[in-house]
């Protein structure tokens, strides 16, 4: 599942004329390294792909979801932790997304 979320992560963020520098994900959370454009309203952009990613992981996982959401129809929560980096070098940034634990 971590994989095709990804899959649609990279796409979703490819349609917003972003790119994904890294991505990785933990049991209840994921990590995402972005570059976006400055006319890229962060908000709205991660309202989108909460909304993408949701639809199709839910629609491909359904089955496996519903043992963990209780058939609630979410996957997210509302809540979203944006920070921006422009200072910091990228390949610090790189490596604490890569260290993160990955779900087994």
């Amino acid at each position: 599942m971590l994989f095709r979320l990804e899959e649609i992560v990279r796409a979703t963020t490819k349609r917003w004329e972003g790119e994904v520098l890294e991505f990785n994900g933990e049991p209840d959370h994921v990590h995402l390294l972005l570059e976006l454009t400055p006319r890229t309203a962060p908000s709205a952009f991660v309202n989108n792909l909460k909304t993408v990613t949701s639809r199709l992981i839910r629609k491909e996982y359904g089955e496996h979801i519903r043992r963990y959401y209780w058939h609630k129809p979410v996957f997210w929560s509302r809540s979203y932790c944006i920070i921006s980096v422009g200072g910091a070098p990228l390949s610090v940034l790189k490596q604490y997304i890569e260290q993160q634990e990955a779900p087994e």
